[in-house]
């Protein structure tokens, strides 16, 4: 019997493949990673019996780095960046084991079935399992056939076994686009980001970026944005005037008529106008015209008109949009829903998918209609051969789906309905007036036949005043005649969907990656989502954009990258050579680099009128250990400290609050002491900002404070106030908080964990004694004799805060409040990093932990 490994891209999906195609009778196991899991039957493959072995990855394996020293700012030259560096693919997440993973399910297997996403990033995580899992597989006996490629755009039964019966290959050109585009953008938006955020950093505090980032398609995505600002901001209004008539067909009634010369620019010359048709009584029909006219059912669905009604109807933002997009696919309701293509195929079930919406109670009689009438076939739209279009596949209710899910997938169902009905046919009556030598017209609409209106009624014609009955050559007296005085409006700003219209238009980014550049301009501070979902450059968008141009405007517009898009896309038809476009665009790239670096003056003079440079902003916080001034503290983000007078910057942790400590100083550089925190729930800790930036010892690493330095006597030191082994991660170090009295606590350095303890104790120390059950070191405390909870009215004791019954109800156990991504101390469980096991610094050993996993502590913390 054959081992068939069969990898999916999510792990939903490939449960949900393994149990269309094992009709339910398979078994299911977790993988050694603990994210997958791995479903089990027996079956027919290629007309042998086979035992399946169904698994996923959690989207990319792999991921593409600089190697060593090039993944560091201060050590490498960013031009070296496009040529020198050498890059290498590392696994996308470490955590989730991922190729010990899929060589683990995929050794002794014969064949494997890729079921990955059928699009360019799928094709190139085909390849990514393929290089994990084809080294430990059995090797095929000749010219035997062990790979297969399995092409899918929905999850239902009949879509999955058509795949598994018309099995074909991935294709390799696909993958290798993906690949130059990776190279391409990680070479490209590094380069330019470390550079400019490095310049502008160090001379201006007030930026409110944390990265100041470049990305050949976030460039111009930005530059869509700034655009339109600018002919917002050089917009001059200009007066016009317009002739407003209205006649009275019958005694209580009027209609407005419209002006055929629409509006003029010079006042006397309306004024003209309007004195030249008061001097008529009456307006006199010079022809009636009837014309039945058709407003044409839409387009079927793709990726980007789906997000484009998403943010201009439903308020959804492309990148959430696109993720529920992605749910309501995985759970099979709806079709594949990164896709290009507007054009159904012939073969397409249209009556199975409409059958499936017939008992819905918001379209029930519009899809029974349509059943037994006859569907109409959708319009021709374009196919671009990847997938078809965006379709529900199934049936359900807003109890199931619920919120935003219900809402999109509402839009989609109605979408599709709206393709298999009729056109709005309508019947259009245009009247034209003349009143004295001046034309005027009157237009009525009347619906014939609502077509697809009705299901989409936000598309129906609306209702209009109705015309009279009349004929060439009748007469109406005039009600008035006015000059209405107007002016010319500027445009408004881009509204997402207007965005994403443009960057389809010039080829920036594909259907999956545009809501990524919208999300990467609005979380870098360079737009800000205002009402109605439009984009508003900040000034740091403005200064950037404009800088570009002043520079070098292939920087900024969307030409250069749509060139290079269709050279990717030349690579994905095998038309063009791999190495030949990376060489070829990394070459130009780094010719305008070479040029931006020697040209960033023009963009630094933007910039001064826009920013304050450093030594102009913060506040003064604490001394410098070199020159002993004070250092202003830098809040906008990344918060650091700068002394004007040495003119040097000190990174410090984010998200959190820093303020001086007790005016402290460190023993190795003599630099005031600051004291970070995260709020009274969290974690504290002391840092002197020189060792925080330039670690002292070996063993510590940039971005360590006080609580993990190795330093053997300073009083702030691990050393002094460590207590024990964290009782969750591998590597971390309980540490008293000195700062924390009376609500005393100690917290890991490493991960989250915070144990709170001796509340409302007068001093707490921590002793260089040590358990003799445990090695943590002993504890101090004093408390106040009118609040000791000691018994016997005692107010000082010694001893271990793990094992000393005395303390055992004086101790909670608990998680910091926030977890702080962009702060070292803020990892998750069991992801401490650290010195390693075996003794604690000073010569003390670690804390044991017994075999019973603490015991004690299951009694002491809650």
């Amino acid at each position: 019997m054959r081992t068939v490994l069969m990898v999916a891209e999510k792990p939903s999906l490939a449960q949900s493949i393994a149990k269309i195609l094992s009709r339910g009778n398979m078994s299911s196991r977790k993988g050694l990673n603990g994210a997958c899991s791995v479903h089990e039957y027996t079956g027919s493959f290629i007309g042998q019996s086979a035992h399946f072995k169904m698994t996923s990855v959690c989207g990319h394996v792999m991921t593409l780095d600089f190697i060593g020293k090039y993944n560091s700012w201060d050590k490498v030259d960013p031009a070296e960046l496009f040529s020198k560096a050498p890059t290498e693919k590392k696994e996308a997440n470490p955590k989730l084991t991922m190729v010990k993973f899929l060589q683990v399910e995929g050794r002794g297997c014969d064949c494997i079935v890729l079921w990955l996403d059928c699009d360019k990033e799928g094709e190139n995580i085909c390849f990514e399992v393929l290089d994990a899992v084809l080294p430990v597989m059995n090797k095929p006996r000749s010219t035997e056939r062990t790979i297969y490629r399995a092409k899918f755009s929905s999850i239902t039964d009949t879509d999955i076994c058509n795949a598994m019966n018309h099995l074909g290959e991935p294709n390799r050109n696909e993958a290798l686009s993906v690949d130059a585009r990776q190279e391409l953008d990680l070479r490209i938006g590094c380069a330019f980001t470390r550079f400019q955020t490095k310049y502008f950093q160090g001379k201006y505090g007030n930026l409110d970026s944390s990265l100041i980032s470049f990305g050949p398609c976030q460039t111009p995505t930005l530059g869509f944005c700034v655009e339109r600002h600018d002919k917002i901001q050089s917009f001059k209004p200009e007066t016009y005037w317009v002739l407003q008539a209205k006649v009275n067909p019958e005694k209580e009634s009027s209609l407005t008529l419209d002006w055929d010369r629409v509006r003029v620019f010079d006042r006397e010359i309306a004024q003209m106008f309007l004195n030249i048709t008061k001097m008529a009584k009456e307006a006199k029909v010079e022809s009636v015209s009837k014309k039945e006219k058709v407003k044409q059912r839409p387009l079927a669905l793709n990726t980007v008109e789906m997000l484009r009604v998403a943010s201009a109807a439903l308020g959804m933002g492309p990148q959430h949009a696109m993720q529920i997009a992605e749910r309501l696919y995985m759970q099979g309701y709806i079709s594949y829903p990164r896709t290009e293509t507007t054009h159904y195929p012939e073969n397409f079930d249209l009556k199975g998918c409409l059958r499936q919406q017939a008992n819905n109670p918001y379209w029930a009689e519009t899809v029974k209609a349509l059943l037994s009438e006859g569907i109409n076939r959708p319009r021709k739209g374009h196919d671009a051969g990847d997938h078809p279009p965006i379709t529900p596949m199934k049936a359900a209710t807003e109890a199931e789906l619920g919120g935003d899910g219900w809402r999109l997938y509402e839009y989609i169902t109605r979408h599709f309905i709206a393709t298999v009905s009729a056109d709005c046919k309508y019947l259009q009556t245009t009247i034209s007036f003349s009143i004295g030598p001046e034309r005027f017209t009157c237009i009525g609409k009347l619906v014939t036949s609502p077509g697809f209106t009705e299901i989409m009624p936000w598309h129906s014609i609306p209702l209009e005043e109705s015309l009279p009955h009349c004929e060439k050559g009748d007469l109406f007296p005039i009600g008035e005649i006015k000059l209405l005085e107007k002016q010319t409006s500027p445009p408004d700003y881009l509204t997402e969907a207007e965005l994403i219209t443009l960057m389809e238009k010039h080829g920036i980014g594909t259907d999956a990656s545009i809501p990524v550049h919208i999300n990467n301009i609005c979380q870098r501070n360079y737009v800000t989502v205002e009402s109605g979902r439009r984009l508003k450059p900040t000034n740091l968008g403005i200064v950037l954009v404009h800088g570009y141009y002043k520079i070098d405007a292939e920087l900024v517009l969307p030409t250069i990258r749509s060139a290079v898009e269709k050279q990717l896309n030349l690579i994905a038809l095998g038309k063009a050579n791999y190495h030949q476009v990376l060489e070829h665009t990394l070459d130009i790239f780094k010719r305008k680099f070479h040029y931006f670096v020697d040209s960033i003056a023009g963009m630094d003079e933007l910039m001064e009128v826009s920013f304050s440079p450093l030594a102009a902003t913060g506040k003064p916080l604490s001394r410098c250990g070199k020159c002993h001034r004070f250092m202003k503290y830098i809040q906008a983000k990344p918060s650091r400290l700068h002394c004007s007078h040495c003119d040097d910057t000190y990174s410090l942790p984010q998200n959190g609050t820093i303020k001086l400590y007790k005016e402290l100083r460190c023993p190795l550089d003599d630099f005031e002491l600051v004291l970070w925190s995260s709020g009274s729930r969290g974690k504290s800790y002391p840092l002197c900002p020189y060792c925080y930036n330039h670690p002292p010892f070996r063993d510590m690493k940039k971005g360590m404070g006080c609580n993990e330095c190795t330093h053997p006597t300073c009083q702030h030191s691990l050393s002094m106030l460590g207590i024990g082994q964290c009782v969750e991660c591998e590597n971390g170090v309980l540490v008293l908080d000195s700062t924390s009295g009376p609500k005393w606590k100690m917290a890991c350095n490493k991960c989250n964990v915070i144990v709170h303890f001796f509340e409302n104790a007068h001093k707490v120390r921590v002793s260089p004694e040590t358990c003799d059950l445990c090695d943590a070191a002993l504890v101090d405390v004093d408390f106040n004799k009118a609040k000791s909870p000691l018994p016997g009215d005692e107010t000082q004791h010694s001893g271990c805060v793990f094992c000393d019954p005395v303390f055992q109800d004086l101790v909670e156990l608990k998680h910091a409040a926030m977890r702080h991504p962009m702060h070292r101390g803020g990892q998750g469980r069991r992801q401490g990093r650290g010195r390693g096991k075996g003794r604690r610094p000073g010569g003390r050993p670690n804390p044991k932990k017994p075999k019973d996993k603490m015991a004690a502590l299951a009694a002491y913390f809650v």
